[in-house]
């Protein structure tokens, strides 16, 4: 655990100060106004200090990172001993966020925290950065360790704009914060750990704390009686049942109803067609969409949403047994369509298939955002910053392209054209494959084209919105969680446009 607190100005932050970290654009450490700025901040010489270092560090495109001791071991004088800078660069792209919340996190990661009282100024274009900027700090520090020594270090930040304004943390920014850093310890978090009992347990503790959710499970052989097949079938081989936990809040409430569906995978060996070496590992990730539909539930009741809003985490572990599902199967989905099997390794879909059906047909959601580390062709479609956003109402696709950029978590929008992609799952056996036959084609749009499939000819199907979340490649980084997609949803949520 590396414990996050907030500041009310710079000098408090510099109460038994330790380390001393200042993230700025590169400007602020050269124009004259802003320098002057740092300098009533930090007193003179620590301005003077932070300037040459980042003269020293430079920008490169993304951000770098400058440190240097600022006095001798063991002296007794005010101030850190140690001085870090994070020089974000000045000029961004269109497709970057204005907040440089990608930049932060960046230069934040490569900072040593490793025990005493690290600070953390950041120095903000705009104030409305605020939220992006302390959630990328909050993202960097990833919370689980099983280290014999962990570190002892715990970071405060404070952050001013570059005219020298201090700003405040408010609690809403305190929640998305701590909730998306929760969300990166469950990625992290072993599957010894985190099996889906266990995964449904931590789930269900962090809800019972919200006064007013309401939370059923269904597990098992219940899955079945429930037409839920997808689900069943995935964690029917593994020793911990598959489930589906569904989460209320604000059932009478007026307006529109939005449900958040998450793929909880909490390891996909890949079924019978067995992932190779350098592919299985870091599997534990798969859960990466429900942890992020998680946090995002938990920010919107927790700060008192005033729409009804339900959750629902459909969670297995793609296991191999004699029970396991296998190629040539067919499932009866949810939705009453069936399944022929083609890979077990598109196990995912199966789950979010059963899910989503669930929203549209048990419960009559009027807005369906689902997110998923869906596809691995996510990484190479939209890379691993930006997740990739399918959506069947063009005001949600741009509404969320807007919450990237407002929340620090990137999105770009892919294809939505189900007359071109469903013929992908023809199967002559069963209503659809549930693999493509043609990877070239859209192969990420049309794992989205298969869930929309269970859902396209629900009750409602002409006035529901509905919004697809491929994490794959920014939930799970270098081999760390990171919260992803928390803050973007909940953004989103808070912000629905008027329908398209």
């Amino acid at each position: 655990m590396l414990p996050i607190s907030y500041a009310a100005n710079v000098r408090s932050l510099q109460r038994g100060l330790k380390h001393l970290v200042v993230i700025a654009p590169a400007g602020v450490f050269k124009r004259k106004a802003t320098k002057a700025v740092l300098s009533k901040a930090l007193g003179k010489r620590m301005a003077d200090f932070a300037g040459a270092l980042a003269a020293e560090a430079g920008t490169g495109r993304r951000g770098a990172t400058g440190s240097a001791m600022v006095k001798a071991p063991g002296a007794k004088s005010d101030g850190p001993a140690r001085l870090s800078v994070g020089v974000l660069p000045d000029t961004l792209s269109r497709s970057n966020s204005p907040s440089r919340a990608d930049s932060i996190r960046h230069v934040m990661s490569q900072v040593s925290t490793s025990s005493g009282k690290v600070g953390v100024l950041l120095v903000l274009d705009d104030a409305a950065h605020l939220l992006a900027a302390s959630n990328a700090i909050g993202r960097a520090l990833p919370q689980y360790s099983r280290k014999a020594k962990p570190s002892k270090a715990k970071v405060q930040i404070a952050a001013i704009t570059t005219d020298g304004t201090a700003l405040d943390f408010d609690d809403d920014l305190k929640t998305t914060v701590a909730c998306s850093r929760d969300s990166a310890e469950l990625v992290d978090t072993p599957p010894s750990e985190l099996n889906p009992e266990g995964y449904a347990k931590r789930a269900k503790a962090m809800l019972g704390e919200i006064a007013g959710v309401k939370v059923t499970e269904i597990k098992g052989q219940k899955l079945l009686d429930n037409g839920l097949g997808g689900i069943h079938a995935v964690g029917r081989g593994a020793t911990t049942e598959p489930r589906m936990l569904v989460a209320e809040w604000n059932p009478k409430a007026d307006g529109p109803h939005v449900a958040l569906v998450g793929k909880g995978v909490t390891f996909d060996t890949g079924g019978l067609h067995l992932k190779p070496r350098g592919g299985i590992e870091g599997m534990k990730g798969d859960m990466g969409g429900s942890a992020a539909v998680l946090g995002a539930f938990r920010v919107l009741t927790q700060s008192g949403y005033e729409g009804r809003l339900t959750l629902i985490m459909c969670i297995a572990e793609n296991a191999i047994d004699s029970k396991s599902f296998i190629p040539d199967d067919v499932l009866v989905a949810h939705s009453g369509k069936t399944v022929e099997i083609n890979n077990t390794d598109a196990e995912g879909r199966l789950l979010l298939m059963d899910g989503l059906s669930w929203a549209a047909r048990e419960l009559g959601a009027d807005v369906v955002f689902d997110a998923a580390t869906l596809t691995g062709a996510q990484l190479i479609s939209t890379g691993v910053i930006h997740a990739g956003v399918v959506t069947n109402d063009p005001t949600m696709e741009t509404a969320m392209v807007e919450a990237g950029k407002a929340t620090g978590d990137l999105v770009h929008p892919l294809l939505f054209a189900p007359e071109l992609l469903q013929q992908e799952f023809s199967s002559k056996i069963a209503d659809m494959k549930n693999s493509v036959a043609n990877r070239m084609n859209a192969q990420t749009s049309c794992a989205a084209q298969f869930l929309y499939a269970h859902i396209e000819d629900a009750p409602g199907a002409k006035k529901r919105r509905w919004i697809h979340v491929d994490l794959a490649g920014p939930s799970f980084l270098k081999g760390r969680g990171t919260g992803y997609g928390v803050a973007l949803i909940a953004h989103a949520v808070r912000n629905l446009p008027e329908q398209g």
